[in-house]
């Protein structure tokens, strides 16, 4: 059975079960977001997809859709909101774009330029993090990473290996490699894995590859976030096909 919600004014369709990002995205309404994948269950860690949903504002990943339901996301104050996220994301890390290996394919610095970010504003944390260079065919730099679990849900969900995990809490959550030595070269992870290619920043890299597409011919060279958010919902609903599976 199908209802409606409304987004910014439009009429959006949903089916029982999906969300607000999901019919959204369904709907070719783009909400800003790191952390979602619609491969993988919703995890609400990066909360730059909050919209304000009958009054409340809420993590569009994770909140169901609900009839007559009224969501406003694209206004000056929940941007203004989602541009001090990734401020403070790009201050909590070592992310110097125009050295790392990973611009222009970089989803964190396209959602920088996307929400029109003209500096990070907050003093920088520069902390101490490892850089895992063990594996033969994947490095891990733990500098990069904003903690959006894509990796840890695609290890254990579609990998079924469990090679990442989140430890700590609050400012000293970390990634960790489940290994008993802690590093990437002693676990079973495959450059074929799903883990190995969900990262949305240069945490995980593919080794020997960082180069072979120019700057300049890169994902988000070529296409802005939304674009990209948009056609990765496509993709999926076209490999789920009709039936959903």
């Amino acid at each position: 059975m199908t209802s409606t919600i409304t987004i910014d004014g439009k009429t959006v369709p949903f089916t029982e079960g999906q969300t607000i990002m999901d019919a959204a995205l369904a709907a070719k309404v783009y909400i800003p977001h790191l952390c979602h994948d619609p491969e993988f269950k919703p995890h609400g860690s990066c909360k730059l997809c909050v919209v304000e949903a009958n009054g409340r504002n809420v993590t569009s990943c994770t909140m169901p859709a609900s009839p007559d339901m009224v969501v406003i996301n694209d206004t000056p104050e929940l941007n203004e909101d989602r541009r001090a996220l990734v401020q403070m994301l790009f201050v909590e890390g070592n992310h110097i774009c125009p050295a790392c290996e990973a611009t222009g394919n970089c989803q964190l610095q396209a959602a920088g330029y996307y929400l029109r970010m003209q500096s990070p504003h907050f003093m920088h944390f520069y902390p101490p993090r490892r850089v895992d260079a063990s594996h033969p065919d994947i490095f891990l730099d733990l500098n990069r990473c904003i903690l959006c679990e894509l990796c840890v849900r695609a290890s254990r969900d579609i990998d079924k290996k469990n090679v990442f995990g989140i430890s700590g809490r609050g400012i000293d959550s970390h990634l960790v490699v489940n290994s008993e030595s802690g590093r990437l070269g002693d676990t079973d992870m495959a450059v074929t894995d799903k883990a190995a290619h969900v990262c949305p920043t240069g945490a995980i890299l593919i080794k020997r590859k960082g180069y072979t597409v120019p700057i300049g011919q890169r994902i988000f060279d070529q296409k802005t976030l939304r674009e990209f958010h948009l056609e990765q919902q496509k993709r999926v609903e076209s490999e789920d096909g009709p039936d959903g599976g």
